[in-house]
């Protein structure tokens, strides 16, 4: 048999966790001239979503992660790299005629994987546009391209001013479909929601948010390796509680159940031994990490993990325990969906057995 829950990479298939709706409203999306931002904490679920959506349209696409970018040469460069694995470049490279600084282009002949570089030039805007008056030229109005750009919200970190160029290049090109990802809700909403912001309501914004309970529960009880629905539904109300609702943990800590209950045939306190078998293999990792806090990031973390509002601690003033979660919430260790939490509920665990 095998592990029916995945983690760490794109969930496809059977291991897709229902998101109907979701689904539905991007596709609907992709049938217009619109664009879509979709917005989550990271691990939520964001690029596995979008991947189905625009595998199922059938349409040509590719996805670029600008948290990989340093410059706009290397932007650029990334770009027509993406580009070529889905159109040929010989079938392409007339286009390219009219580049201003023609890149480097080389193939290996054993994985035959395209690599394209720009030498650093003074105006790197131009490669920017003309990177993307190629992506326009190539996508047809019967078959529009689909351009996905992950933690959209580091364009702002890139080079100052990309955000009004890409605007300016973006908003006058046809037969497109861009889906702009972020997981810093405060930055992208800054990028799209700001009235003097280039973006300001570029397209449509959508939030994805936890599963609902009853959705994950019972995509956990139908794949637990037991018939036993009581016993099932307990362990499944365990790992919930335990992960928050959160899908990558989720799946991390059900795969780590299966095993458990398939391979040593344990059944009661099985989710316990999981996590405890989880926190111990990061052990080292959750020491090196927190050494890395200051002392007010520390009390943040501690507060969350006894359930009190860290804005309410009284060792710490407001001003500097907000500056901290912020600098917190950008650094991926905490997340606010309804309430300020830990974003790893493994290192939660850590920090209970170790720092108190």
């Amino acid at each position: 048999m095998k592990n029916p829950f995945k983690y760490g990479t794109i969930v496809e298939g059977e291991f897709f966790t229902d998101r109907i709706d979701e689904l539905k409203e991007i596709r609907q999306m992709l049938d217009s001239e619109n664009h879509l931002i979709l917005i989550s904490p990271r691990r939520f679920g964001k690029s596995s979503l979008v991947q189905k959506a625009v595998k199922e349209s059938s349409r040509p696409y590719f996805s670029l992660n600008l948290q990989n970018v340093i410059s706009v040469e290397d932007f650029a460069s990334k770009l027509l790299r993406e580009l070529f694995r889905i159109y040929p470049m010989e079938k392409i490279k007339h286009l390219m005629t009219h580049f201003r600084f023609i890149p480097t282009v080389s193939s290996n002949p054993i994985t035959n994987v395209i690599d394209v570089s720009f030498q650093p030039v003074i105006n790197g805007f131009v490669l920017i546009e003309d990177a993307f008056a190629l992506i326009e030229k190539v996508s047809r109005e019967d078959k529009r391209l689909i351009v996905i750009l992950d933690e959209f919200q580091e364009i702002i970190s890139i080079r100052k001013g990309l955000d009004k160029q890409l605007r300016s290049i973006m908003q006058g090109q046809l037969h497109l479909n861009y889906i702009l990802l972020g997981s810093q809700e405060s930055m992208m909403t800054e990028i799209f929601e700001r009235k003097k912001s280039p973006f300001y309501h570029f397209g449509k914004l959508m939030h994805l948010d936890k599963l609902p309970y009853e959705v994950f529960k019972t995509y956990i009880t139908n794949r637990l390796p037991c018939n036993d629905a009581d016993i099932v539904g307990r362990i499944a109300d365990e790992i919930l509680a335990f992960t928050n609702l959160h899908p990558y943990y989720t799946q991390q800590l059900s795969s780590e159940v299966w095993d458990l209950m398939l391979y040593d045939g344990i059944i009661d306190d099985v989710v316990r031994q999981a996590i405890r078998k989880i926190v111990q293999s990061h052990d080292l990792d959750f020491e090196r990490l927190w050494q890395t806090f200051n002392r007010t990031d520390r009390s943040i973390l501690q507060s969350l993990c006894r359930s009190i509002n860290p804005l309410q601690n009284r060792q710490v003033a407001t001003s500097t325990s907000f500056s901290a979660i912020k600098r917190l919430i950008k650094n991926g260790y905490v997340i606010r969906v309804n309430d300020y939490e830990i974003e790893d509920p493994f290192f939660k665990a850590w920090i209970l057995k170790s720092c108190q």
